[in-house]
């Protein structure tokens, strides 16, 4: 009889009120329930479910006749239990637990659905978990006493294993630390042999319709119990697993596979071991049983549950056995498994195979797979799984030392001898697999009618190819480029002039070539000036055939830094580069094309300038076509142009630039000027100059940095710089350089939207530099600075802010590296420019600070400033970090009153609840509190700065700390703590006794001996670790996720 006398007792008004909402919101009803009136029944029930009453609904709501009521009853169980454990009376504990288990008994006897019992299996669950934590324990061999419990109530099998499923799940997934969690866990390492054997007896049985509901549950039990289980407790079972793999019987065999795969993958066998008891039993039954189901699959063509789940098993056991297949793979010596491991339905005639025959059969069937019929994503879905193997068997290969490369030979003896030709045979299945995927990626005819989800899935899958195909190449290095080659000279040489379709052949194989293209060495790689020879070049299409000439433009900027690695080829490459460009230039006019187009030009003009710029002329003509070119693509275009003239001598090079710049400004300041252009066109045209000049910026940067100034190239990159600085000089660079501060002066002024801003932002970033890195329109930073506190003050935006940021870390350039000691008197001098050169930047910032300070505290300072505008305030403050990092001082000789505005925005800013905006308060007053530190002239101010913020300062990171911050910025207080900590000790053992004891201190749950060991340990440590220690110890503590696992890992990232 069961015990309830502990539980409350409810009218039944209100016993049938609830059963009433819960057939309103679940029940099965002929009218759809409003989504507003759904919304308020499930309140209602959430509201009756926190009530302390509500734990005598569960044995009403159990007996109703209703199944989904029964399920609320048993939900209502599982959540009282869960969370409100606390306010349960704990002399009835053991009550409630015998009710339940009880309870749950009665509901498997009598037959109910299986989501109620699963239900009531999580309940019981749920109360292990407050129960047997306790020491001592208030439920001994907890799992034990349920199975007897279910078992002595007549349930079957399956259900008792359901249980189990359930117990290990939940278990596992259980928000536990510490002794709890030990002695969790022992409770289930004490039922694992319970387990084995309820399972081991399930599957032993002969399958039939009832007893296979007992094997799937078994199967299930024990996916779910593996990460408990030692090899030895399960070894055992593995050939029980690989008969199960009948095809006649999907379900079985589906669910035997997902289990292998699960061992393979999550037991202590996923390391690769298990060789004997695992991997070869395995192969065996490939080889004898396996190859069957590959072979009808692919001759129809379909993969059905049973192949698909082969499919999985095969990659399973590649990613468990890669090593193993790597160095079998063409080994004589007989697989020779242990007695115990073998499964029953293999015929003792079999059992003579050698490693090799298993492995290569293995590498066949999983070959088979990734060369299914069909297009992936279309026709099949298998093939993509697989690929994943062949990157993990190549890495292996190399492990096993196959490869021996210029010629070298393996070992002679006897070991080398059993192991076999793992070159020749890795290399021929490699070569297969090449052929397989450029078949598989090779694009239906055009006429296919593929949906936008299957040609996107179809692209990711060619994307994915490519990756596996660069370790193809690993393993058959030249021979691979060399197959592709003839393979696209043989398809070119075939085709009639009259033939003006069927391109995709060739375009896999110009795909697959431009995928591995990283692991080549240019310097040895053979066949590529075939590749881009004008015999080859000229035979490609030049209209329609979009796809095909897509990739062609794809791959030669992909193989752009090729033209520029010194080699004797006929034609000689600079031939080949020309004959390239030109292809490239003809497609630019193209819609369809130009993005390529650009891209491949912007690409050889990159890394080809010097063998180009002798050429510079050939290029007057694109330059002339401009207009033809698409407006998207032009700053591209002028990109490249102005890579080649980069290459130029500084000198030769002003009337290109001004030929190339001068047209772009005169368009801009003309339609600046214009009083006919729409303020809609006029932006428009702004953003295509603005585009171009940023193209031309980015081209005549330098593609390689100077040296360190160690070697004695260091006198040439001097050089350099002086002929640069000596042609920025120029009159005409001066004017040019001039007209483009005006043209941007005059942008800012006119424009003041987004699109025009991110123009803006793009083109300063271009167009400054280092000077070690200047160009001949590079601009100097202060008057850019000017430009963007104007925009700044106009329209407050992050972009202005992340711009101020740059200019203002370009002011302090680092100093350069002294030259070895040969010339004191040139050092001196430099150091004499740096020095002037940091005072200039010093009064330019005191003049830019304010105006930064009055807009964006302005912004922040309004009612809600900060929290609405999260991007704002982390680049405002990123933005002051560059100023405290190198002009720590300009802050101390503000304006009366800024900084103390500055101060209190910047303390408001740890209390916030975005983390990124927090975590650049921090970074920004972390560095300015040590750089106060490190000049020994701001002493004074620094005093008076600490006096006056340091208590305010900590006593936010504490009720951060203490949640009112976000976890995820703990750590980030946590150093701002350490930096007051390691700065001004004394000051702080005042501020933390002053504010950890104040009664208005943020609530939390720590006490006040968590408080004072918390300012004991932090004030006595001489280490930072043991103060982040306990910083993190008192986070956990005060905000009550102390003992939880979440709590240490959402304080610990």
């Amino acid at each position: 009889m069961i015990d309830v006398g502990f539980l409350p007792s409810l009218p039944p008004n209100d016993i049938e009120h609830a059963s009433h909402l819960i057939l309103q919101a679940y029940g099965t009803q002929k009218t759809v329930t409003p989504i507003d009136e759904l919304r308020r029944l499930q309140q209602e029930l959430f509201d009756i479910q926190k009530l302390p009453e509500a734990w005598g609904l569960v044995i009403p709501l159990l007996n109703h006749q209703d199944e989904n009521v029964q399920f609320f009853g048993a939900h209502t169980a599982q959540v009282k239990i869960a969370r409100d454990w606390a306010t349960f009376p704990q002399q009835h504990a053991e009550s409630l637990r015998d009710m339940l288990i009880q309870l749950t008994s009665h509901s498997v006897s009598v037959g109910k659905s299986k989501f109620i019992l699963r239900k009531l299996f999580v309940s019981l669950s749920s109360l292990a978990l407050k129960l047997v934590p306790q020491h001592p324990t208030r439920w001994p061999d907890w799992i034990l006493h349920c199975v007897t419990s279910l078992s002595g109530n007549g349930a079957p099998a399956e259900y008792v294993l359901d249980f189990l499923s359930i117990v290990a799940e939940e278990i596992g997934t259980a928000d536990l630390v510490g002794p709890s969690k030990s002695r969790m866990q022992q409770t289930m390492k004490d039922a694992t042999q319970m387990v084995v054997q309820a399972v081991q007896a399930a599957v032993e049985r002969p399958i039939n319709p009832t007893s296979s509901r007992e094997v799937l549950a078994a199967l299930k039990c024990f996916q779910a119990w593996l990460t408990n289980l030692a090899t030895s407790e399960f070894s055992s079972l593995i050939p029980v697993f690989i008969t199960l793999l009948n095809p006649e019987v999907d379900t079985v065999f589906v669910a035997a596979s997902d289990t292998l795969q699960e061992i393979m993958s999550k037991s202590a066998l996923s390391d690769g071991s298990g060789t004997r008891i695992l991997t070869e039993p395995l192969l065996l039954w490939l080889h004898i049983a396996g190859a069957a189901i590959v072979e009808s699959a692919v001759q129809s063509g379909f993969t059905d549950e049973v192949s698909y789940s082969l499919c999985k098993l095969l990659t399973a056991l590649g990613d468990h056995s890669a090593s193993y297949i790597a160095a079998n793979i063409a080994s004589s010596a007989i697989a020779t498994l242990l007695p115990s491991s073998i499964p029953v339905s293999v015929p003792p005639a079999e059992l003579n195979k050698t490693k090799g025959q298993l492995s290569q059969t293995f590498l066949r069937l999983l070959l088979a797979y990734t060369g299914f019929p069909g297009f992936y994503g279309a026709d099949e879905d298998a093939s993509e799984m697989t690929l994943g193997f062949w990157y993990m068997l190549q890495e292996a290969l190399w492990n096993n030392d196959f490869y021996f490369p210029d010629g070298e030979e393996p070992d002679s003896g006897s070991e080398q001898t059993e192991m076999g030709d793992q070159s020749g045979v890795a290399k021929q299945l490699y070569v297969q697999l090449v052929q397989v995927l450029r078949r598989k990626i090779t694009w239906p005819s055009p006429d296919h009618n593929w949906s936008k989800d299957q040609m996107e899935k179809f692209v990711v899958y060619r994307r994915d190819v490519g990756d596996i195909l660069i370790n193809a190449f690993y393993v058959i290095r030249d021979d691979m480029i060399i197959y592709f080659v003839n393979d696209i000279t043989e398809r070119l040489t075939s085709r009639s002039p009259e033939q003006l379709q069927g391109w995709e052949d060739i375009e896999a194989t110009l795909h697959c070539i431009s995928s591995i293209q990283e692991a080549l060495d240019y310097e040895k790689t053979p066949r590529l000036e075939q590749l881009f020879s004008p015999q080859t070049l000229e035979r490609l299409p030049t209209t329609e055939n979009v796809r095909l000439r897509r990739t062609t433009l794809g791959l030669i900027g992909t193989y752009a830094s090729w033209f520029a690695v010194p080699s004797v080829t006929v034609p000689p490459k600079s031939e080949l580069l020309m004959a390239t460009i030109s292809y490239v230039v003809q497609s630019l006019p193209d819609q369809m094309l130009s993005l390529q187009a650009a891209s491949a030009l912007r690409n050889l003009c990159d890394a080809n300038r010097k063998a180009l710029a002798p050429q510079i002329g050939a290029f007057a003509e694109l330059h002339a076509g401009l207009a033809q070119v698409p407006d998207s693509e032009k700053s591209k275009v002028m990109e490249s142009l102005s890579s080649v003239i980069q290459a130029l001598p500084p000198a030769e090079a002003i009337p290109t630039v001004e030929v190339v710049v001068g047209p772009i400004i005169s368009r801009l300041f003309e339609v600046l000027q214009s009083q006919l252009l729409s303020p809609i066109e006029a932006r428009s045209i702004c953003i295509l100059q603005l585009e171009a000049l940023t193209g031309i910026a980015k081209g005549l940067t330098r593609i390689s940095a100077f040296s360190d100034g160690l070697s004695d190239e260091g006198s040439d990159d001097e050089k350099e710089v002086q002929a640069i600085e000596a042609a920025r000089q120029d009159p005409r660079m001066l004017r040019l350089r001039e007209n483009i501060l005006n043209a941007i002066r005059g942008c800012v002024e006119a424009f003041h939207d987004a699109e025009i801003a991110q123009e803006l932002n793009d083109l300063v970033k271009s167009i400054t530099s280092l000077p070690s890195d200047a160009t001949l329109v590079t601009l100097s930073a202060p008057p850019l600075l000017e430009i963007v506190c104007f925009a700044l003050q106009r329209q407050p935006t992050a972009s202005w802010l992340t711009l101020a940021g740059i200019l203002i870390n370009q002011l302090s350039p680092p100093p350069p590296m002294p030259f070895r000691g040969k010339d004191a008197e040139k050092e001196e001098q430099k150091a004499q420019t740096l020095a002037k050169m940091e005072e200039e930047a010093k009064v330019v910032v005191s003049g830019a600070l304010p105006v930064l300070l009055n807009t964006s505290l302005t912004v922040l300072g309004a009612p809600g400033g900060m929290e609405n505008n999260p991007d704002i305030v982390q680049e405002f403050f990123l933005c002051l970090d560059r100023v405290a990092q190198n002009f720590t001082g300009n802050f101390y000789t503000l304006p009366p009153g800024a900084l103390d505005t500055l101060m209190q925005c910047t303390i408001r800013a740890l209390t916030l609840q975005e983390r990124y905006s927090l975590v650049a308060a921090c970074t920004f007053l972390s560095t300015f509190i040590h750089r106060s530190y490190v000049h020994a002239s701001l002493t004074p101010y620094r005093e008076r700065f600490i006096a006056t913020y340091g208590g305010s300062i900590m006593r936010a990171i504490l009720s951060g700390l203490a949640g009112q911050a976000p976890r995820s910025v703990t750590q980030n207080l946590i150093e701002m703590l350490s930096t007051m900590l390691t700065r001004c000790l004394e000051e702080s053992r005042v501020w933390l006794k002053e504010v950890l004891f104040d009664p208005n201190f943020t609530p939390s749950k720590a006490k006040l001996e968590d408080k004072e060991q918390f300012m004991k340990t932090i004030i006595g440590s001489r280490s930072l670790k043991r103060t982040r220690e306990a910083a993190q110890q008192f986070t956990l503590v005060a905000r009550g996720l102390e003992g939880t696992s979440f709590g240490y890992t959402s304080v610990t990232m």
